[in-house]
């Protein structure tokens, strides 16, 4: 069964918020962001994998913490320059082979391990998919803010084009959603390659128990 852990990616999620508050201060009060990330920073202390430049925002995500501060929708011009810049980021697998092992693939959406503190940086990431997707019939522990996954290359397909766009919504959520929640998992090398593809063989293959409901999860 998939072990859901909060990583200090959480914590980080909280700062941005936090950070969102001061951009759109800034903007009313000329208070300051930058003042309000140098607290933060003075506030805390990297260790292991946990560095304090998770707390650093880019361009995108401060664009898309104002929108969410406003209530508002982020302006479509801006959108669509976050997007192209997502998919300008995505590199395809550099054998032209999307898929790797299931059964690996499985293994990497049930482990929550990775970049916190007290992981060993040179051990594999896990992707924690579970934490966000249903994926398998077997699976009763996972979340649901992201969409179903279950029989997902079973009701699409394995065309190119499927193949290529999943790809991409895996490397860089950002390219179909300019604000998603999603992890970046290529752009921000949170997996590696052959870890995408195997990740990419569990949504796909006929054997793997996203489109076998017979197949049990481990």
């Amino acid at each position: 069964m998939n072990t859901l852990r909060i990583a200090p990616l959480a914590t980080v999620m909280a700062l941005s918020l936090l950070s969102a508050n001061a951009v759109a201060a800034d903007q009313v009060t000329g208070t300051g962001h930058d003042a309000v990330v140098k607290e933060l920073k003075a506030s805390f202390s990297e260790k292991g994998m946990a560095k304090l430049s998770r707390i650093d925002q880019s361009a995108m995500q401060r664009e898309c913490s104002l929108a969410e501060m406003s209530g508002k929708p982020l302006p479509k011009a801006q959108a669509e320059k976050i997007m192209a810049e997502a998919r300008a980021s995505v590199k395809p697998p550099a054998d032209g082979k999307y898929l790797g092992d299931w059964k690996a693939g499985e293994k990497i959406a049930q482990s929550g391990k990775g970049w916190q503190y007290s992981d060993n940086p040179a051990k594999p990431a896990g992707g924690n998919c579970y934490a966000c997707h249903d994926m398998s019939k077997g699976e009763i522990s996972y979340g649901n803010i992201g969409p179903s996954l279950r029989h997902y290359g079973k009701t699409r397909g394995t065309s190119q084009k499927v193949l290529e766009y999943t790809w991409s919504k895996i490397y860089n959520s950002h390219t179909t959603s300019a604000c998603s929640v999603m992890p970046r998992f290529g752009a921000a090398g949170l997996l590696t390659e052959a870890q995408l593809k195997d990740v990419m063989a569990l949504l796909f293959d006929a054997h793997s128990p996203v489109n076998d409901d017979s197949v049990k999860v481990h």
